[in-house]
């Protein structure tokens, strides 16, 4: 698989104009980074997806078409934004729970936690009976058979991954579910009079389109950034009682603006529905239904935003048993068979991860993609609209591509490395140095017009 043919793929999918395809150059190619998979071409697919998109709408408003150009080292090193985040030329950044990990099980197994959340962490240790740290997780685990264990995580709402081969995650009914699925869906889910792409004057492609983005973490707020970068007005809406990652609020917030509303009250609820009547993209990654249980699922947004376009992200997919599962990038990695190919191939003693949160990125931009592909349709055609993607589907997607035996040997790519794929800028947490967007559109730069900011810094309402 080369970057060409996973564009085009991603861009036939979604019903797009083949000829922009021709407005494209994608430089670079595999191992871009140390590992058997085809992560660069997935990098530099799915973000040039994500500025064809933008150039596509742009030209919707103008008539004008301009080139996009992705290279791949620049691709890769957005993958990787979180890790190469610097505040105030400071250490990396610590974006993991000492407890997080790989663990050896009774029965020779190996099992993941994520417990980055400490809701997480300390439901796995009241599941574990055991003190916080390693070495007592490490003794408590010994003491379980690892299916037992995934199960049992898994029953409690928590956090965790059985690591499988290819194989056995091919067997397992979600692995099948996940295979009668496309890699991302694009669904009219109500009818609704067609929209102008907004001012003809305009500099940016996505200047007047209002986001809502009500996710944490990676995917969902990479999704967001994508938008915010092409001159979309981004809202992050966080609720009070919801815990973050520090450093990835600050990489994943620029370019957006951040509030607090809560769902659990009935004023919280009456503000977000006066945000998303105004609104242009509803973009959320809790867990399928969540919101729904809220009065927020899509076809209430649709009734209550007619021309809304809605985006969910989740780990598992919408289909199959697992479709309920709490699930990050690492997890998925774990249970689906890249943690055991990568250690196979290198010859590890323990399972080994892809050298960044590929699916979390990947499935960002997808939903970005998505998200811009819903507003063309609306332009030209009208309806309300559902994208659907999942670090699942993105991940059967990389494993379809094939691997390179020895690609395991790449060189590591350092800070110093990817310096001039970097930028600083001022904010409250002090001077940020961030990658910047690989995308290179020739007449719209990709930029973020706004620092990052703290969660809640800003009042609920649209600019």
């Amino acid at each position: 698989m080369t970057p060409e043919l996973a564009l085009k793929h991603i861009w036939t999918l979604a019903g797009c104009d083949p000829s922009a395809l021709r407005s494209v150059t994608l430089t670079g190619a595999d191992p871009g980074l140390p590992s058997v998979y085809r992560v660069g071409t997935l990098a530099s697919a799915s973000i040039a997806a994500t500025g064809l998109a933008a150039a596509e709408y742009h030209r919707l408003r103008t008539g004008r078409r301009q080139h996009v150009t992705v290279a791949m080292r620049r691709a890769l090193a957005s993958f990787r934004s979180e890790r190469y985040l610097r505040i105030n030329d400071g250490p990396p950044p610590a974006l993991r729970d000492p407890v997080m990990g790989f663990y050896e099980t009774r029965d020779g197994r190996w099992i993941q936690l994520h417990t980055n959340f400490p809701h997480h962490l300390q439901g796995v240790l009241n599941v574990l009976g055991c003190a916080n740290g390693r070495d007592a997780v490490a003794a408590a685990i010994r003491g379980w058979d690892g299916a037992t264990l995934d199960q049992t995580l898994a029953d409690a709402g928590l956090c965790a991954a059985l690591i499988r081969t290819p194989d056995e995650w091919a067997a397992l009914d979600q692995a099948k579910a996940i295979a009668g699925l496309p890699l991302f869906e694009i669904e009219r889910i109500g009818d609704a009079p067609t929209e102008s792409p907004g001012q003809r004057g305009a500099d940016r492609p996505l200047a007047g389109v209002r986001v809502l983005d009500l996710s944490r973490i990676i995917a969902g707020p990479v999704a967001g950034r994508a938008l915010a970068q092409h001159g979309a007005q981004v809202l992050m809406i966080n609720g009070p009682h919801l815990p973050n990652i520090a450093p990835l609020v600050i990489d994943n917030g620029r370019g957006k603006r951040s509030a607090l509303v809560d769902l659990r009250e009935a004023q919280g609820r009456e503000v977000l529905r006066g945000l998303a009547g105004a609104a242009d993209v509803f973009l959320q990654a809790y867990r399928p239904g969540a919101l729904a249980a809220r009065g927020f699922g899509p076809e209430e947004l649709a009734r209550m935003r007619p021309g809304i376009v809605y985006v969910s992200v989740s780990a598992y997919g919408h289909e199959g048993p697992w479709a309920q599962r709490r699930g990050f990038d690492s997890l998925v990695q774990s249970a689906s068979g890249i943690a055991f190919t990568e250690r196979q191939a290198a010859g590890w003693n323990e399972p080994k991860h892809l050298p960044c949160q590929a699916l979390d990125h990947a499935t960002g931009y997808l939903a970005a993609f998505g998200a811009m592909a819903a507003l063309a349709r609306r332009a030209t055609e009208g309806g309300s609209w559902h994208v659907r993607v999942s670090l699942a589907q993105t991940g059967r997607w990389l494993q379809s591509f094939g691997q390179i035996p020895e690609g395991w040997k790449a060189p590591e790519v350092a800070l110093d490395d990817v310096r001039d794929c970097l930028a600083s800028v001022e904010s409250e947490f002090g001077r940020v140095l961030g990658v910047q967007p690989a995308e290179v559109l020739d007449e719209t730069p990709a930029f973020f017009a706004l620092p990052p900011s703290r969660v809640g810094a800003h009042e609920a309402r649209w600019e």
